[in-house]
């Protein structure tokens, strides 16, 4: 009778070996769901610093010319070459952790395993969504102090005129109707800022007041179509965005008339978005506790770019 011989060590593939193909996997995962999560990022400047060294990046940022009148027998005139430069520190670091028994059961429950790279690039694309939307406080000369600025604006709820915010002045009868819109939009043609990659980050609640108005919903006004799924398209050619990421202004308790977030109308210049490092994913096998702590991290900078271009809405939400 023969004696049966136990694999060595390398032939065994067990936990610890299994989980060497396991972070691939989970950080295609991870990334397919951050990149479909984000709302705001994909609408603003993008910056790839991958590779490269340092905590900082200077980002040119000329000004604009005019055209010159060119006269017979005369030679060109030379723009001026007045140029700036904006530094965006790269300072955010977020990570997303996990332990997890038994790896190996995990990695057969796709379902389980799904909803946890889900989570991970969830929870990473709403924080740089957040870090974007919170540099509302910088737009239309903004100091970048405080949203209670002169640049920022509400509208009143009989006329739809902007009205510089101050603090505890948003009452729940300043809603959004379509001269709101509009004359929101002028501010930004009256800023010379360019007409297309315009969008229009709105919070939950204003949604569903632009949803309340009959024109937007007619299919003649909204990019052809009317709403469907309950999803906005464009108004006046420009994106709408929906997203619970729109900062708080005021807290119910600061605002007599509830709680005040910033709806944003924006360029896709007007906040720039460095990533030194997308999203990576990194697996260790903890023998002691039976189970691998998973964790998913990345690396970036945000910064207003071009503050001039972008404008805050106060809406109550």
């Amino acid at each position: 009778m023969s004696t049966a011989v136990y694999p060595t060590a390398g032939a065994i593939v067990g936990k610890t070996e299994a989980a060497n193909f396991i972070p691939e996997i989970w950080s295609d995962e991870i990334r397919a769901t951050y990149e479909n999560s984000l709302v705001i990022a994909p609408k603003v400047k993008k910056i790839s610093m991958t590779g490269k060294k340092g905590d900082k990046i200077n980002i040119p940022a000329p000004t604009r010319g005019v055209a010159a009148e060119k006269a017979e027998n005369t030679q060109v005139t030379i723009q001026a070459n007045v140029e700036g430069t904006v530094g965006v520190d790269i300072d955010k670091h977020y990570e997303y952790s996990r332990f997890i028994e038994d790896i190996v059961e995990v990695q057969a429950l796709s379902s389980l395993r799904k909803f946890y790279t889900d989570d991970a690039g969830y929870a990473l694309a709403k924080q740089i969504d957040s870090d974007l939307l919170n540099l509302g406080k910088y737009l239309g000369n903004g100091d970048g102090s405080s949203y209670v600025n002169t640049a920022s604006f509400y509208a009143d709820g009989s006329t739809g005129v902007l009205t510089a915010y101050a603090a505890d002045t948003v009452v729940a009868t300043d809603v959004f109707n379509d001269a709101t819109f509009r004359n929101l939009i002028q501010k930004m043609d009256d800023a010379d800022v360019p007409m297309e990659d315009r969008c229009f980050v709105v919070p939950p609640s204003l949604r569903n007041a632009i949803m309340g108005v009959d024109r937007y919903t007619s299919s003649d006004f909204v990019n052809g179509q009317g709403v469907q799924n309950g999803k906005i398209g464009e108004l006046y050619g420009i994106d709408i965005m929906v997203s619970t990421n729109c900062p708080i202004i005021e807290t119910a308790a600061e605002n007599a008339g509830g709680r005040v977030r910033s709806a944003q109308l924006l360029h896709k210049d007007t906040y720039v978005l460095a990533e030194q490092q997308g999203i990576r994913s990194q697996t260790q096998y903890k023998q002691e506790f039976l189970s691998t702590l998973y964790t998913a991290d990345t690396l970036y900078g945000v910064k207003a770019l071009r503050p001039d271009s972008g404008f805050s809405l106060a809406v109550i939400g």
